[in-house]
């Protein structure tokens, strides 16, 4: 057996990713592997496998070089755990979504029927506020009846990462990685420059994660994460990729 091929195709998104909340959790390997695409392996740091529930905001978004009205600003609120991809070019490192949450049903539609990526539709909200030397970042999603919301009060100034830190593993991810079968795995690339982290003062969590995530996940909320970080984004490019497939001579 042999991996088949990948094609690399054209530019099918560009934005901005601003102000991401991300909340970054120790678990059990195992949970993750029903969810691990055909031909790619759990990234770890220090030995730790993370999974990071992450909120921020889509600005300026075009699909095909074209803004699609009511689609241009909006909440994205994903849970994402962390893999690489070994190829003969090298070791390419990505992430993979446990599922992604939007206020628009036509981008859930899309990103499920054409991308089979696991999007779902709820009421999203986010404040970003500055008071002084803080930041304020809080993005929120309903649920049954229910806000879910996460919330970070940070310095407003921001650094820069640390080369070799566990906030250089988190973010500097750039391929996407999703499950279409056992045989088969979709690629894609996503480009950005170098983020920078606001200092995290305060952070609240208040995620019912049985509701939104399934029993698998449902111990995240007595969970503490091991860390919490405000990142300020970028201008983003989404590289549409190829599917990695088994194949047989």
């Amino acid at each position: 057996m042999k991996e088949a091929k990948v094609i690399t195709k054209r530019t099918f998104l560009d934005a901005q990713w601003r102000k991401l909340v991300m909340t970054n959790y120790a678990v059990d390997p195992e949970i993750l592997k029903p969810y691990l695409p055909y031909n790619t392996e759990l990234d770890l740091w220090n030995g730790t496998c993370y999974v990071s529930l992450v909120g921020f905001m889509f600005v300026d978004t075009k699909v095909l070089k074209m803004k699609i009205p009511y689609h241009i600003n909006f909440e994205e609120i994903n849970l994402r755990f962390y893999v690489k991809h070994k190829h003969t070019a090298g070791e390419k490192r990505g992430v993979v979504f446990i599922k992604e949450i939007v206020p628009r049903p036509a981008l859930t539609m899309v990103a499920n029927l054409l991308y089979r990526e696991n999007y779902e539709t709820l009421p999203t909200r986010h404040i970003w506020v500055t008071d002084g030397d803080n930041l304020t970042v809080s993005y929120g999603w309903k649920k049954q009846g229910n806000w879910n919301n996460l919330k970070v009060i940070a310095d407003k100034n921001p650094v820069d990462l640390v080369v070799g830190s566990e906030e250089e593993f988190i973010t500097e991810h750039f391929w996407g990685y999703t499950k279409i079968s056992n045989a088969v795995t979709s690629e894609y690339e996503v480009g950005h420059p170098r983020w920078q982290l606001y200092p995290v003062k305060e952070y609240e969590i208040d995620v019912d994660f049985k509701s939104v995530y399934g029993a698998e996940f449902a111990f995240l909320k007595d969970e503490t994460p091991l860390s919490v970080y405000l990142a300020e984004g970028s201008e983003i490019i989404v590289r549409q990729g190829a599917k990695i497939k088994r194949t047989t001579k």
